[in-house]
């Protein structure tokens, strides 16, 4: 798995500790293809006007995932030579990073772990229509969660 990572904040991002993250979420939904996924790192204004202009949504949102609509092994990705899958590419806005982690009284590292699941999760073909709370993906990114320390 290679992580590509784009910051368009002044934030440090310990890039080890992000591929150790999605590293494990790749294994516990079984993706066994080395794969890339582009990771971006952006403020409020660059991802309310990605959310306006892919969802037609005019707010600031936390994660956004483009990627292939097909999971698991039925990935059907163009083959490039070096045979490494483009996975998707994972918005992530760190301002709200840091309002959801003071919110949820936890530390920024663990809501961008949370975060950074989540949108893995979406490129794999995962979603929480209905409710998020009781759904597949929160159980996932708490079973990924239990194997760091926060």
């Amino acid at each position: 798995m290679i992580l590509q990572i784009k910051n368009f904040t002044k934030q440090k991002i310990n890039k080890k500790y992000l591929d150790r993250i999605a590293e494990e979420t790749l294994k516990v939904v079984k993706i066994k293809k080395p794969v890339e996924i582009s990771l971006v790192i952006a403020g409020e204004k660059r991802i309310k006007s990605l959310n306006k202009k892919h969802r037609g949504i005019d707010r600031v949102t936390d994660v956004l995932s483009f990627g292939n609509e097909n999971s698991g092994d039925d990935i059907k990705f163009v083959i490039p030579p070096n045979d490494i899958l483009q996975f998707g590419e994972i918005f992530i806005c760190y301002p709200k990073i840091e309002k959801q982690a003071k919110e949820k009284k936890h530390s920024v590292k663990k809501e961008f772990s949370i975060l950074l699941i989540h949108g893995i999760l979406h490129l794999a073909g995962y979603d929480h229509k209905g409710s998020y709370e009781n759904s597949e993906m929160k159980d996932i990114e708490l079973k990924v969660l239990d194997n760091f320390k926060f």
